[in-house]
């Protein structure tokens, strides 16, 4: 991370933003039972390679571009996508810790940076046509969608909105926006 930021300075000049956007799935109950007998656990692995990237990965960017921001004396803006599965949900202990470590981080660092005058916000996508949703079986995909209130997912577009209202609204901070189109969890 630190040679990737160090090139981006050099290419791009000082660092004012990072949206921090990763995330992967490894879902997996916790114990899985059928027939009262225990037939599969979620391991370590799989808890593992969610927390790396989903919330390992996140503390690393952010951390470096914090660094850049205040080496170089430079105002900023760090969001964090987060996801409204931080709240829990079945066969997600991984992927739902892991979001709700970014929403922490998030608040975190909006304390620890102001005096920087560097912000820090997250945004929790519910549904979003991404292609990790893109690649749901097509009766999946519709058993989410008609959880949504709205009856549809969520536009690139739409997230990249609210992502664009967080950086350009220099008083919001330390404040998770829900962007999920009224589902919860």
């Amino acid at each position: 991370m630190r040679r990737c930021f160090a090139s981006i300075e050099e290419h791009l000049g000082p660092i004012s933003g990072l949206v921090n956007n990763a995330g992967i799935l490894r879902d997996g109950m916790l114990v899985k039972v059928k027939d009262g007998e225990i037939v599969d656990r979620l391991s370590l692995e799989q808890w593992q390679q969610v927390i790396d990237i989903n919330l390992t990965g996140v503390f690393l960017c952010g951390r470096e571009a914090a660094t850049s921001m205040i080496r170089n004396d430079n105002d900023g803006v760090i969001v964090n996508i987060s996801s409204i599965s931080r709240a829990g949900n079945i066969g997600q202990s991984n992927y739902a810790a892991a979001k709700a470590g970014v929403a922490a981080l998030s608040t975190t660092w909006a304390r620890e940076l102001a005096r920087y005058k560097i912000r820090s916000a997250a945004i929790a996508p519910g549904v979003f046509e991404t292609e990790m949703v893109a690649s749901l079986k097509p009766e999946a995909h519709e058993r989410i969608t008609s959880a949504v209130p709205l009856n549809r997912t969520g536009s690139v577009e739409e997230l990249a909105h609210a992502v664009r209202f967080i950086i350009e609204n220099d008083y919001y901070s330390g404040r998770i926006l829900e962007l999920d189109g009224g589902l919860r969890l």
